[in-house]
């Protein structure tokens, strides 16, 4: 169950909607993801009372269409999954969203199962002995 959160600037609830199927179908996809399994905090950001700060680290020239994807997911991935998963999302929300591939960066971070409550104060991954 992954937990993703897109930041991105200057966009509408359309491209918010674009990027969050994009990045979700990359996870069906690539990682296996079930379909169903979609938990995402979407968010815009107009430059003026929210913003994101970014620069040409690594030689890859960003600019204000840049998007932030932070997915939050358990451990157990392989490299190849991962990079997998990157180049996928580049692509459909290059393909969705018509953002250049040059400015999706995402993060990943893993965590073990006791570290998820899905609903009703439990830790469905992790129940108690």
């Amino acid at each position: 169950m992954p937990l993703v959160r897109i930041d991105a600037m200057g966009t509408d609830s359309a491209r918010l909607d674009a990027l969050g199927r994009a990045v979700h179908d990359a996870l069906v996809e690539t990682v296996g993801f079930p379909p169903d399994d979609r938990f995402q905090i979407l968010t815009g950001h107009d430059g003026t009372r929210s913003t994101l700060r970014y620069d040409d680290y690594l030689g890859v020239h960003r600019d204000e269409g840049i998007v932030y994807v932070a997915i939050t997911l358990r451990a157990g991935r392989t490299p190849d999954q991962k990079r997998a998963l990157y180049r996928r999302i580049a692509e459909l929300a290059h393909e969705y969203a018509g953002t250049e591939p040059r400015n999706v960066f995402v993060t990943l971070t893993e965590n073990g199962p006791a570290d998820w409550s899905l609903g009703n104060g439990e830790a469905q991954y992790a129940p108690s002995a």
